[in-house]
């Protein structure tokens, strides 16, 4: 389930094509819940890029640096010493 949240956001849509409305001041949050496959690939040069996809074909798609995979993989293995979720 893609949930999507949109804020300050006006297009307008003319000829096809989407248009910004009103100031740049947007912000958006998306959340992917009950995914079905992950993984890890590299992008361009200096970046790894994970990308999440459901069972409907929604996918999230998020490109970082190396230092902060890092960090989220020290954060994962933080949470098998720790946490009941990996038991």
């Amino acid at each position: 389930m893609l949930n999507l949240r949109l804020d300050d956001f006006m297009v307008e849509l003319k000829d096809g094509s989407l248009k910004n409305v009103g100031p740049t001041n947007k912000k958006a949050t998306a959340k992917l819940f009950d995914v079905e496959s992950a993984e890890a690939r590299e992008f361009g040069d200096k970046r790894v890029k994970l990308v999440f996809e459901d069972e409907d074909g929604n996918e999230v798609q998020v490109s970082l640096f190396p230092e902060d995979v890092r960090k989220i993989a020290a954060d994962i293995e933080r949470l098998e010493d720790d946490s009941h979720v990996f038991e």
